[in-house]
């Protein structure tokens, strides 16, 4: 199932799937992990079919140096996470290193990279998403050693930049409301109104156009649904940009309560 998730295209011979198994001893975790970097690889050099001699010549010493305790990888990647959550930009540059050095697929670092500035930076610094991204293209078109810079230019980014979880945190707060089973229904006059039937039922009647309100705000709309009470997922820091955005959020709630 692993395998036709992460590639349905490459074909894996038995006696390849049982040197596999026996490499993971059991651990479903290691498995997924062995399998992206085995694919991966695969993937980059156009093979179809692994078998024994693939994993020998491209992928087992490679595993085998980076991953000698079995848990090492988990215990590395965390340890780059950390480092640039940390603010220590000599540190993560240590641990991308040592994983690159071990033979881990730089694809799979830069998939993390652009993680880290999802989850960890955010909106107090929205350029570290946008430089993730980056390195992840330049490491795709030019490989090593340019991509590699790219990925440790990243890091080193990253690491500096301001730090904020707040969207992250949203994410899941809102995922987890409506996932519980909320719906309701959209306010009259938010709904489309298309058709001559749905504006006599009012549909997008009495909606205040914000562009042509003081200071392209409608002061005092309500866009939850009717019988919602507004719900602040979104709680900004004081760190970066979201300096900004809760400098903002605060007047225009100020706003709201004049209107009232």
């Amino acid at each position: 199932k692993a395998k036709n998730y992460i590639a349905p295209d490459i074909e894996v011979d038995e006696e390849a799937l049982h040197e596999i198994i026996a490499h993971i001893n059991g651990d479903a975790r290691r498995l997924l992990n062995f399998l992206e970097l085995l694919f991966n690889t695969a993937t980059s050099l156009k093979v179809k079919n692994i078998d024994q001699d693939f994993l020998k010549k491209t992928i087992t010493s490679k595993v085998r140096r980076f991953d000698k305790g079995g848990d090492q990888f988990y215990d590395q990647i965390s340890a780059l996470h950390k480092s640039v959550r940390g603010s220590d930009p000599n540190a993560a540059l240590y641990w991308l290193h040592r994983m690159l050095d071990g033979g881990t697929d730089p694809l799979y670092l830069a998939r993390r990279i652009v993680r880290i500035a999802i989850e960890d930076i955010g909106l107090a610094d929205p350029k570290a998403q946008t430089m993730a991204l980056e390195a992840y293209q330049i490491y795709e078109r030019l490989g090593s050693p340019e991509g590699e810079l790219a990925l440790s230019n990243a890091v080193i980014y990253l690491s500096i930049a301001a730090k904020s979880n707040a969207a992250y945190m949203a994410f899941n707060e809102v995922k987890a409301f409506v996932g519980d089973g909320d719906n309701s229904d959209v306010p009259v006059h938010l709904r489309n109104a298309p058709t001559k039937l749905m504006k006599e039922l009012d549909y997008g009647k009495n909606y205040r156009y914000a562009h042509n309100e003081p200071e392209a705000y409608a002061a005092g709309e309500k866009y939850f649904p009717d019988n919602l009470d507004p719900i602040e997922f979104y709680k900004p820091t004081t760190r970066g940009l979201e300096s900004k955005i809760l400098e903002k959020m605060n007047y225009l709630k100020s706003q709201d309560k004049q209107k009232k």
